[in-house]
């Protein structure tokens, strides 16, 4: 047996043990063991993998929540983190990496649902829990936590439906550009926006932007040379990454006053609802996500049962029924801005209210 293995096994031997006794306590208790050994440490290790760095989200508040809570509920807890970067081969050696490290709890936010799927089988059969985060990764997870995705999909139909007001005909033609496939958050959001916009408009144009702001702008083009620039009523981005992109294509194109959504409410897209280029977006609670998952993590760390936090079940693309919380998407337009991301403490009036937005912030009320 090498080195490396020997310090799994023997890790995954200290943790069945410290669970055995009860050694973590409960939840938030910090006194540490007799012993004073750093050892236990080590057996309260849990992990976060993200998928990107392109999705401001992630580093700026999954993170940041996710830390806080886990600490606030077990302050020996050690904490390990990685960013695949996009790369689903990356994330896969990363999963690796913290089994070796000992990590026991491992929450992930999959690049890729079906590839990951391996290496999440490799970790659980030594003994580590996975938590899938925000996207539902496939293979033997013991828990998830995310938004109603679909319901997010609809509301961004419905918000570019509303925007179109009269011109909300099936002459209308309308872009969409979706998620990346892999991930399987992208195809429920594709499956709701069809929900709310099929029958209404004309989706003369549907591609996949994969999440990238650069591709969505390559995509537009595409889709006004396709069309032509008067003929395009509105389009659906499936989130504010991609619509920064779409809406400078837009505007090098000529195109302006059309209706534009988005997702995630990044800081970007909620000062383009201010400026008019961008219509709607979704705000999603990520301090409660990251709570969430924080809790699930030190629970099944501790041994104890998750079923209060996961009342839902979901079905990964693997087949297996997850335990899940799905939490409450709510539309943002420049109506309700102050209301929403502001009120809920995701940005103050003068994050958002810079000098370049400072006059269309005191017409929305801002300031």
């Amino acid at each position: 047996m090498n080195a490396t293995m020997r310090r799994v096994v023997i890790g995954t031997a200290a943790v069945s043990m410290a669970l055995s006794l009860a050694a973590c306590g409960k939840a938030g208790d910090s006194k540490k063991s007799d012993s004073g050994s750093s050892s236990s440490s080590g057996d309260k290790s849990i992990g976060l993998l993200l998928p990107d760095s392109v999705t401001a989200r992630y580093e700026k508040f999954d993170k940041p929540y996710f830390d806080a809570k886990v600490k606030a509920l077990c302050s020996e807890c050690k904490l390990e983190y990685a960013n695949a970067a996009g790369d689903a081969a990356k994330q896969a050696q990363q999963v690796s990496s913290m089994v070796t490290k000992g990590v026991k709890v491992i929450v992930i936010s999959s690049q890729d649902s079906a590839a990951i799927k391996s290496s999440i089988q490799a970790a659980v059969a030594k003994g580590v829990k996975v938590v899938a985060y925000d996207r539902l990764a496939q293979g033997p997870v013991s828990a998830f936590v995310s938004f109603d995705n679909v319901k997010i999909g609809q509301l961004q139909g419905e918000a570019l439906v509303s925007a179109l007001g009269s011109k909300a005909t099936t002459k209308s033609k309308v872009v969409m550009i979706n998620g990346d496939d892999a991930d399987p958050n992208a195809g429920q959001f594709k499956e709701g926006a069809h929900k709310a916009l099929d029958g209404k408009v004309d989706i003369a144009y549907e591609q996949s932007g994969l999440w990238k702001d650069t591709i969505a702008a390559q995509k537009m083009k595409a889709a006004i040379t396709q069309l032509g620039a008067k003929n395009i009523a509105g389009v659906y981005a499936a989130n504010d990454g991609m619509a920064g992109g779409i809406a400078t294509t837009l505007k090098g194109a000529g195109i302006t006053g059309i209706p534009l959504t988005g997702q995630d409410a990044e800081l970007a897209g909620i000062q383009r609802i201010l400026a008019g280029t961008q219509s709607a977006t979704i705000f999603k609670n990520y301090k409660a996500e990251g709570e969430t998952a924080a809790q699930m993590a030190v629970d099944l760390l501790e041994g104890k049962d998750i079923k209060s936090l996961a009342t839902a079940t979901q079905t990964s693309g693997s087949g297996d029924k997850v335990p899940s919380q799905l939490l409450t998407p709510v539309s943002v337009t420049k109506a309700n801005i102050k209301d929403t991301v502001i009120k809920e403490g995701l940005y103050t009036a003068g994050d958002i209210c810079t000098a370049e937005f400072a006059k269309a912030c005191k017409a929305a009320g801002l300031q």
